[in-house]
């Protein structure tokens, strides 16, 4: 290369920002801002966020948004502080009030929406709305009147309510429950299909769990089958709180695992298979031997992986498979995986990519149940952003148009799936960034619209008006044009913007020196700019605008002069 030459640099082919370095490749910025890919609209050039846009305002914060549509009817459910609201056509209900003031999640069964926020589990049918009604299990089955028979189904933790069914002798009055000191309310008795009345039909001691009959029951007219049903209630302190009070669930292989009570951190339990009314006191999975809570519970890879935070036992990331059991049926054992970093914040299957946020950033499990689980790092180009930030374990995460959402307060990190790289003996995401307007608490998607509860009402992210006041800017990496050692003088013709846009504005600067406004002609899509610069070593552009812009590619071109000095 010889003094005077010139020299051109394409910036084009543009996929997300690198805050790892100043110095990064042409293809990414050192610092952008509201700027990304819109894959479904174009995709060849980056371009400003859609803007948000207000759907219901609330006077207090919303902690959880879902759409539920029964008998064509189509409901958006808000949990708003306390409340819960249901509004359909703009007019809005309040449908129950005493929830907790923290973020809820939900899950539809058979049609029916189950909602969790930390102290309810309620069931909502598009007419009435409660506490789930747990399913009444027959705990003993072929009783005789002194007791015996077979144990049959497991104590329902979401119920107070057992039965039990004995075969009458015509002979005997007491019968005995399977249970001592049940509750006091009385028990409901059918003989031979009919309903007996309390108490001339029968009387009762909770002491010894005792049905004394004022005439003895027959027996069945078909031997052996029971005809005395017993439903009684014995309370078990604690036991529906054990599921009421967790904050996490995950619905995989038709039941619905549970986790996140504060009394038992490092547990999950699990409902019946399709029935999220019953969930048994036996099934349920400490994962380790130490309390480090679980933070996420993730479906994939043909498992449940349950994530915990670090412990000195360095046993952290857990999965379940479903087996089936000879005595107890499909059981869900727990093994420990390969991998022993921790989660801190919370985790997604992100189109299959097991993915979960430790004090390091992203990582993702590579690997399955039936191989050697590896991780893989998928962060580095935000992660000295991302880390910094004071709400980094308090995360929202959301998948949106090929992207995960990392929101954290009012700013969004976008992973883009449809586009990676490879870096060493893994592959990485490439990433824009955003700062909203509000603050989100919490996000949900629904045909392709993403709505955001903030503190004050419930928005969309759908503004994609030529007229949007929205700060955005892409700089492009301090370049030195592949020639380090040498200075440089640029072409005052020579920088041409593939660039579309109102109230534009495009500045420049060279090695630590101030950005400078610079001069430009804006002819159809093309940006001439008309930048003099002399004996500089690295330069960098700046395009900004507070109107939406489209930026597909630039060329800068200078000319090489002498030696750098020292």
């Amino acid at each position: 290369m010889v003094s005077g030459s010139l020299i051109s640099k394409v910036y084009a082919n543009f996929v997300g920002v690198d805050f790892s370095d100043p110095e990064v490749a042409s293809y990414r910025s050192p610092d952008a801002l509201n700027v990304w890919k819109n894959y479904e609209e174009s995709g060849n050039c980056i371009e400003t966020r859609p803007g948000m846009e207000k759907v219901e305002d609330f006077d207090n914060s919303i902690f959880g948004l879902f759409f539920y549509k029964k008998n064509d009817v189509d409901m958006m459910i808000v949990h708003c502080g306390t409340k819960l609201y249901k509004i359909v056509n703009g007019e809005r209900t309040i449908l129950y009030e005493g929830m907790k003031p923290a973020r809820s999640q939900s899950f539809i069964f058979n049609n029916v929406l189950y909602i969790k926020d930390g102290i309810n589990y309620l069931r909502y049918d598009g007419e009435i709305i409660g506490d789930v009604v747990g399913y009444i299990p027959a705990t003993s089955i072929g009783r005789k009147p002194a007791g015996g028979g077979s144990i049959y189904e497991d104590i329902n933790m979401l119920s107070p309510w057992r039965k039990n069914s004995f075969l009458a002798d015509g002979e005997s009055k007491d019968y005995y429950l399977d249970a001592t000191n049940i509750d006091g309310e009385c028990p409901i008795i059918i003989v031979n299909d009919e309903l007996l009345e309390y108490p001339t039909d029968y009387e009762y001691d909770t002491t010894q769990g005792k049905i004394i009959f004022t005439e003895a029951p027959q027996p069945p007219l078909t031997d052996g089958q029971d005809n005395v049903f017993i439903t009684f209630k014995k309370t078990v302190s604690g036991y529906a709180d054990r599921i009421k009070r967790c904050n996490l669930l995950a619905v995989f292989d038709n039941r619905v695992f549970f986790s996140g009570n504060p009394n038992y951190p490092n547990t999950i339990w699990h409902t019946s298979l399709e029935d999220p009314s019953y969930c048994s006191d036996l099934d349920y999975y400490n994962e380790g031997l130490d309390m480090s809570p679980v933070k996420a519970m993730i479906p994939g890879n043909n498992a449940l992986w349950v994530l915990k935070e670090p412990s000195q036992a360095n046993t952290t990331v857990f999965y379940h498979n479903p087996v089936v059991d000879a005595e107890y049926g499909k059981i869900y054992p727990s093994s420990h995986s390969s991998i022993s970093i921790g989660c801190i914040a919370t985790g997604i299957n992100f189109n299959d990519d097991i993915v979960f946020f430790s004090d390091r950033g992203m990582e993702a499990i590579n690997g399955d149940i039936t191989s050697e689980q590896v991780l893989a790092h998928r962060s580095t180009l935000i992660d000295s952003k991302i880390l910094a930030e004071e709400k980094y374990r308090e995360m929202i995460l959301e998948e949106w148009k090929g992207y995960l959402l990392v929101i954290i307060d009012n700013k969004i990190y976008l992973a883009n799936s449809n586009s990676m790289f490879q870096k060493e003996n893994h592959y990485e995401y490439e990433w824009f960034f955003w700062t909203l307007e509000k603050n989100i608490i919490c996000t949900k998607v629904k045909d392709g619209i993403l709505y955001l509860g903030t503190e004050d009402g419930i928005y969309k992210l759908t503004d994609n008006s030529e007229e949007r006041e929205i700060e955005s800017y892409w700089l492009t990496a301090e370049d030195e044009f592949g020639y380090p050692q040498y200075q440089k003088t640029t072409n005052k013709r020579g920088c041409v913007l593939d660039l579309e846009g109102k109230d534009l504005k495009v500045s420049a600067r060279t090695d630590d020196n101030d950005y400078e406004d610079i001069d430009f002609e804006y002819t159809k899509r093309y940006v001439v700019c008309r930048i003099k610069m002399k004996k500089w070593k690295a330069i960098q552009l700046k395009i900004e605008s507070t109107k939406p812009f489209k930026f597909y590619s630039g060329t800068l071109e200078a000319y090489i002069g002498g030696y750098i000095k020292r």
